[in-house]
């Protein structure tokens, strides 16, 4: 197959990372096309994964809607001289318009019911569409298929994916100490619009809750106080999995890495301003607690009670959620060649 696939997030090249890797080993031809937004780029190229950025991430509802419309002219041209058999993205914006255009074949993976603006543009011109069971948003009739778990299973699916704490160290875990994973987000995407985060009395708050008991890493999209530049993580995007699985407690507004934290055994704290299905899903299997963004009182607590619960617990709970989810990696593969079909259609 000629598979193109659209990275538009550095969570998308996680997310593709196993299953690019999958077909380039069984002969398929990939053709990653980009987005330079955040680390995604920079994430690509520490992989050793070959890409072609075609446009810059906006800023508010003018910026995106200008850059939707040079991605998809970027991401035609892109296709006229790849002429791929079938596409696949995470959201798949650019894919479905140019998709429906051509008449090549385009899937899209997605997990976020808020993003209503992005799927009312999306939904109606994908080929097929791969939601969790939990997802409660709307779905193409008859275009969509649903899966058990989270996308994190495509990378950290415990067939594929093993901490290792030499890397760890080598990212700067302190193996002497409790260690603690803090990640606030800039609130840029596409359904964060009129959204904010942490005040910088709440951050404080939570470091210097943590602090008191263990080495902090903080992970941040946007820039930092000067008060908080030394607990920054500065080892590799790659290594941030193996760093997070030996820590004991991750709080952040991320809810992916909130998600990827409970996947590899460790308790996580999300606070939000929404709550999308994985996240709800993963709250009722015990693994995650939810709260809303501003609740800082409420955060403190929670921070206290969390820890004096043991370790066990939370990887008890954790197996007993896996049971029951695919390896998502190699489910993507096989939807790519059931859309792509027998004959495959190519540009000429």
């Amino acid at each position: 197959m000629r598979v193109l696939v659209d990275i538009v997030h550095p969570a998308n090249v996680l997310f593709f990372k196993r299953p690019i890797e999958m077909l380039m080993a069984r002969g398929d031809v990939v053709e990653i096309v980009s987005r330079r937004k955040d680390v995604a780029c920079d994430l690509l190229e520490e992989f050793g994964l070959a890409h072609q950025a075609i446009s810059t991430a906006g800023h508010g509802i003018f910026g995106l809607a200008t850059e939707l419309i040079g991605r998809d002219w970027a991401m035609l041209r892109a296709i006229r001289r790849f002429r791929p058999d079938i596409m696949v993205g995470f959201g798949g914006i650019a894919i479905s318009h140019i998709g429906r255009l051509t008449g090549i074949p385009a899937i899209s993976f997605y997990d976020h019911e808020n993003a209503k603006l992005q799927t009312r543009i999306t939904w109606p011109f994908i080929s097929r569409l791969f939601v969790p069971e939990s997802y409660s948003g709307p779905t193409p009739a008859g275009r969509t298929t649903r899966l058990a778990g989270t996308k994190e299973l495509s990378y950290l699916h415990p067939s594929s994916f093993k901490p290792d704490r030499d890397r760890a160290i080598a990212c700067g875990l302190d193996p002497e100490r409790d260690n603690f994973f803090v990640r606030t987000v800039s609130w840029q995407a596409n359904h964060d619009i009129g959204k904010a985060g942490w005040s910088v009395d709440t951050m404080r708050s939570v470091v210097r809750q943590l602090t008191a008991l263990g080495r902090v890493h903080l992970s941040s999209e946007g820039p930092l106080l000067p008060e908080f530049e030394h607990l920054r993580y500065r080892g590799p995007t790659s290594g941030i999995n193996h760093l997070m699985a030996c820590c004991r407690l991750l709080v952040g507004e991320s809810a992916t890495m909130a998600s990827e934290a409970v996947i590899l055994g460790v308790p996580a704290i999300y606070c939000g301003h929404d709550f999308p299905c994985y996240v709800r899903d993963l709250d009722a299997a015990g693994l995650m607690i939810c709260m809303p963004v501003d609740a800082r009182d409420e955060l403190h607590t929670l921070i206290t009670s969390t820890l004096s619960r043991p370790r066990e617990q939370w990887e008890a709970a954790r197996e007993r959620y896996l049971e029951g989810c695919p390896d998502w990696a190699q489910f993507i593969v096989q939807a790519l060649e059931t859309a792509a079909g027998p004959q495959a259609h190519r540009q000429g």
